[in-house]
């Protein structure tokens, strides 16, 4: 069991110091509580080793979307949280507490999203929390076939640009393992969470 504490309270100041100690939030729709959350074993994205299948590369060659950066933040999230609409089971956690206090992250610079567009539609996309130069995707979606995707593509791309150190994923999955996520131990995910945030780097 990876939850360390339970809250009744959600707070942006408390969101952002668990991140810098590697730990994150969860919320529930059926309670009024946060489980917050410290992996034995972290799942992480090497930027050097993102996979992209011969789908996906054809996907982006052939450029029949759009990609923009914190456009639509508040959108992306909700859209993370709509069962039925994202890759992962049960996105639940999300919760309209959670949509405030990563907006006002957002807003304050510190939460980011990436927004994919087919036909001035939103297509698909991904959020996260920025802290120097370590990211933390939370959640992506699709609503037009891989455009999820994209955005991890995009993202992966736009941290590269940016010479991030960490992409931070939470946990390991069989349908992240495509894309190379890995995992390492609860130290190793330390060493390198205090070697990344050190570094400070800009994602807008």
């Amino acid at each position: 069991m990876d939850v360390i504490r339970v809250t009744d309270h959600l707070d942006p100041r408390e969101v952002l110091e668990g991140y810098r100690k590697g730990i994150f939030p969860m919320g529930y729709q059926d309670a009024p509580v946060y489980s917050w959350h410290l992996p034995e074993r972290r799942g992480i994205l090497p930027l050097d080793q993102f996979h992209i299948s011969r789908s996906l590369a054809h996907t982006l060659k052939r450029g029949r979307f759009t990609v923009t950066f914190n456009h639509t933040f508040e959108q992306v999230m909700r859209a993370c949280a709509s069962r039925g609409r994202s890759e992962d089971d049960d996105n639940t956690w999300i919760t309209e507490r959670f949509i405030e206090v990563y907006g006002q992250l957002h807003r304050e610079g510190h939460a980011h999203s990436v927004e994919v567009w087919v036909d001035g539609e939103l297509a698909g996309g991904t959020y996260g929390v920025h802290l120097g130069g370590a990211f933390f995707a939370e959640s992506k979606f699709h609503r037009v076939r891989d455009m999820s995707k994209v955005a991890l593509a995009s993202l992966v791309a736009r941290l590269r640009e940016r010479d991030f150190h960490l992409l931070d994923v939470q946990y390991r999955t069989p349908h992240l393992d495509q894309f190379g996520v890995t995992e390492v131990d609860r130290n190793e995910y330390y060493w390198r969470l205090r070697e990344a945030i050190r570094h400070p780097r800009v994602f807008p």
